[in-house]
């Protein structure tokens, strides 16, 4: 075979430029504070903060986003300024001396230990300032506070449903949370130089809607943390293509349209995938008192949202609490109110502010205007009662309890909730201040205006049936003021009106439980109270169905007994300048109930002996035929054990779906650049497997040249090995394989180089039925792989630069391809 013939020369010289070889030593690394690390410091702030976005439906309003991009500000910043001092510090110190490598490295994780310090002193001026010295450097007793706030933090999160409630102990662990991410994704991104894998991070906020919210996430807290890992792609490739050995000019044209064009389709891949993603059916942050959550009931007590027949249906009674009072004629106790409606899950109860403790020293529940009520005080004492709800008098306003400081108070519900605590053994002393308004202030009372908080939150329905809402409609025709509607639909639950008291329910025949409950006009204190409170919303007037206790029987030295059949459901609705009213639509006897004079119950409407089920309503032991109006899935009757339910496996595939999403997600470029080397492998020809090489060496991080021929490129590759593969410290660092494959690793290449040279410049067909060239590849490309650090191998695999560059290439085809505008 005669040898082959020199490249032809240049046309015209080119402008001298120093040469371009894997052997020439590598210029000294540009110091950490180079604009384009500045740039890719601030490229990952910006992407971390989009990818904050997806705590959007996370969270009822955007508290949160101000202290989490704060957040994001001060790492970023931090970064720039230590990534700056320390060069800055070791050329004032050596006079000017080249920082080493090792002591460059070294200094790699101290940028993300001063980072955390600086998030530990936002976080300190945030949520602990007191003790801290000028409210922002902790101290001792200023870490232990934000310790607590943590701790709050954690119980919050298991107490909120999603969208939660921004409060403090919750934003300081989103804080936390996002102040990690953005540490963890400027590490990678500037400290390893991987801005590629530090989309990664991104994927922990989107993983908090997808696991918490109920259904869509919203198109924002879709795109945004999508938009964020495009952007890190944008600053991968930009690097990639931009930087490095590539002569100027050749590619670094080409970069910006290459990463455009990959985080282009990185975006709609987010966008496309992310729509297919499960998300988790309960819609809380952990177990909740939101809906679905049920509240967590423990033994003997009247549950969050649990239905009130089990209560009323017990053989015996069982004794829950004594009651001794300042007055012979106490209201009901609340335990808590119920102010979210729909018609598939009925009231149950929404999220509960914690961050009032019972031990404060303002009045809890002060009535508008300092309104004046009657004062009531009460000591009361649980006998069988264990709940983490503490029955209060209406408007408490002030609780004297062991540890107030694990007893909260939610001021929009009036409800007492316990943290880690309950009313088992319990004693405690309640002051109140109960309303006693007049019927002419009642009708004075003017609807409340529009913007207003408690007019927005409890009136707030979905779509009721018309027969409901045409009935409203012709209740409250005539009424003049809020007070006259609300007693024209109380009024309506009379027996005149056909209503029957029943502790079975009577089978409807549609899905909407309001509109069988209207219709067939038999059920017990929940249905009257939980249909009363969704028609006042109807007519526009803010209500909500609250569960408790009528407050008990006499007993012989004046204190009062409540048992089980006290369980009572009643509604409250909020009337301008008074507060919130009870009214009552259930027929239950005169000894139990409450003397409401604002909304008398007519005589003829009593019930004077222990509700007993209506014979010709079908009974069922363990619950109510059809459906209730007000009920949580999973809630125990008081009194009774919980049933051991069979443990769902539905969280554990859902949390197993989506691991293996991001598993295949995370293993998606390294499966397409298998599937590109297979095809490569079986074409077998010299331009398929000088290809293949020439992916190897770019994924590798080795310098390749295109404009070189395929004699010079493999010279260029042989030093590299013989540079980086030769000596006792490279075979120190490669394996047993790897060192056997150095010494055939550059006679593989110069043979498929060879092969490639013959395919172009000889004559056709002079390089094919090379049997050995395979296996030439496979041994240059081991030879190679164990020419570089392990690092090096680990980011081939993961996010192969190859690939990349082939999306870049066609991003750039399909633009030269699509119809250009020409002016006219």
């Amino acid at each position: 075979m005669t040898a082959l013939a020199p490249p032809p020369a240049p046309a015209a010289p080119r402008p001298p430029r120093p040469p371009v070889h894997a052997s020439r030593p590598a210029a000294p690394r540009p110091p950490a504070t180079a604009p384009r690390d500045a740039g890719t410091s601030l490229t990952a702030a910006a992407a971390t903060a989009l990818g904050t976005l997806a705590l959007a439906p996370v969270y009822t309003r955007p508290a949160w986003l101000p202290p989490t991009w704060a957040a994001i500000v001060v790492v970023a910043l931090t970064g720039l300024a230590l990534r700056a001092a320390g060069p800055a510090l070791w050329a004032w110190a050596s006079g000017n001396r080249q920082l080493p490598a090792r002591a460059a490295a070294a200094g790699v994780p101290l940028v993300p230990l001063g980072q955390l310090a600086a998030l530990t002193c936002l976080m300190t001026a945030l949520f602990a300032p007191d003790r801290a010295l000028g409210g922002l450097v902790p101290t001792p007793g200023s870490l232990r506070a934000l310790a607590g706030v943590l701790t709050a933090g954690s119980a919050e999160l298991r107490e909120q449903a999603t969208p939660a409630l921004p409060l403090t102990g919750l934003l300081a662990l989103t804080v936390l949370l996002v102040g990690m991410v953005a540490v963890t994704v400027d590490l990678v991104a500037v400290g390893g130089r991987q801005p590629a894998l530090a989309g990664l991070g991104l994927l922990v906020l989107f993983c908090v809607p997808v696991s918490t919210v109920t259904g869509d996430v919203g198109l924002v807290a879709l795109a945004a943390p999508a938009a964020g890992l495009a952007l890190l792609l944008w600053a991968d490739q930009s690097r990639r293509l931009g930087g490095g050995s590539v002569r100027a000019g050749s590619r670094h044209g080409a970069a910006a349209p290459a990463a455009a064009g990959t985080a282009l389709a990185a975006l709609v891949a987010a966008v496309v995938v992310g729509s297919l993603v499960p998300t988790l059916p309960e819609g809380r942050l952990a177990s909740g008192f939101g809906p679905g959550g049920g509240g967590e009931a423990t033994g003997t007590a009247l549950d969050a949202a649990a239905a009130l027949q089990g209560q009323l249906t017990l053989p015996e009674p069982i004794e829950l609490l004594r009651l001794d009072a300042s007055v012979p004629d106490p209201g009901y106790l609340r335990v808590v109110t119920l102010d979210s409606y729909d018609p598939e899950n009925g009231w149950t109860v929404g999220n509960l502010d914690g961050e009032a403790s019972v031990g404060q020293a303002e009045p809890l529940a002060p009535l508008p205007g300092r309104r004046a009520g009657r004062y009531v005080e009460a000591t009361i004492s649980t006998v069988a009662h264990d709940d983490r709800f503490l029955p209060v008098l209406t408007s408490p306003q002030a609780v004297q309890i062991a540890d107030p400081g694990s007893w909260r108070f939610d001021p929009a519900t009036g409800t007492v909730f316990g943290r880690e605590v309950t009313t088992a053994g319990t004693g405690y002393r309640v002051a109140a201040v109960e309303p006693q308004p007049g019927e002419e202030e009642l009708r004075a009372s003017a609807p409340l205006p529009e913007g207003s908080p408690v007019r927005e939150r409890d009136t707030a329905l979905p779509p009721l049936a018309p027969e409901v809402t045409d009935l409203v409609t012709q209740l409250t025709a005539g009424a003049a003021s809020p007070y006259e509607a609300v007693r024209a639909i109380h009024g309506h639950f009379t027996r005149e009106n056909g209503f029957v008291y029943s502790l079975s329910t009577a089978p409807g025949t549609g899905d909407d439980d309001l509109a069988d409950f209207l219709r067939l006009k038999q059920g017990y204190c929940e249905q009257y109270a939980g249909a009363m409170a969704a028609m006042v919303r109807a007519a526009g007037i803010p209500a909500r169905v609250a569960l408790g206790y009528t407050p008990g029987r006499v007993q012989p030295g004046g204190q009062r007994l409540i048992t089980s059949d006290d369980a009572h459901a009643w509604v409250e609705v909020y009337f301008d300048g008074l507060g919130w009213i009870p009214f009552d639509p259930t027929p239950i006897d005169s000894e139990r109930a409450v003397d409401l004079p604002w909304a008398p119950r007519p005589a003829a409407q009593e019930v004077t002996e222990r509700p007993v089920d209506v014979p010709t309503a079908p009974t069922v032991p363990t619950g109510p035929a059809n459906p209730q109006l007000d009920r949580v899935d999973g809630a125990t009757p008081e009194g009774q054990a919980a049933p051991s339910a069979a443990p769902s496996g539905r969280p554990v595939l859902v949390a197993g779906g989506v691991l293996l999403g991001l598993a295949l997600l995370a293993a998606a470029p390294a499966g397409l650049r298998a599937l590109q080397r297979r095809r490569r492998v079986l074409d077998g020809g010299p331009a398929a497997l000088w290809d293949e090489l020439a992916a190897t060496a770019r994924d590798l991080g080795l310098d390749w040249d295109a404009a070189q021929t395929p004699r010079q490129q493999a010279a260029s590759l042989v030093r590299t090995l013989e540079t980086r593969g030769g000596g006792r410290r490279a075979a120190g660092r490669a394996g047993g394989a790897h060192r056997a494959a150095l010494p055939g690793a550059a006679e593989a290449v110069e043979r498929l180089a060879r092969a490639e040279e013959t395919a172009s410049y000889g004559r056709p067909g002079a390089a094919d039925g090379d049997p050995a060239a395979v296996s030439a590849l496979r041994a240059a490309r081991a030879g190679l792989v164990a020419a570089v650090p392990p690092r090096a191998r680990v980011q081939a695999l993961l996010w192969p630069a190859s690939l990349a560059d082939g999306l870049g290439t066609a991003a750039r085809t399909l633009a030269a391809r699509l119809p250009r505008r020409t002016s006219a």
